[in-house]
């Protein structure tokens, strides 16, 4: 149901865990029900967490952007996203 609605470069808000309360990009879609998510910070791309979507705030905004930089793999992702979502936790 909601794989359609969820893309590379979606921000989603971590609802429990750990991370509770923080933004993160998706960074692949596992199956109907998992998700990786990195922020860049203590979720690098290299090491993404994997999180149940029941267990995320899923926001319409995708960053075109955050997602040609996360498919292309660039080597300075990281710090682009956590630039990224500093920015749009001011906003959300």
């Amino acid at each position: 149901m909601l794989l359609n609605k969820l893309s590379i470069g979606q921000v989603v808000k971590a609802l429990s865990g750990r991370e509770q309360g923080r933004l993160f990009f998706i960074v692949e879609v596992v199956d109907h029900e998992y998700v990786l998510i990195s922020d860049g910070k203590t979720r690098k791309l290299g090491k993404p967490k994997l999180k149940k979507v029941k267990h995320l705030k899923i926001y319409d905004f995708i960053s075109e952007e955050a997602k040609q930089k996360i498919i292309s793999k660039q080597n300075n992702t990281d710090a682009f996203l956590r630039a990224q979502l500093t920015k749009l936790d001011q906003r959300i």
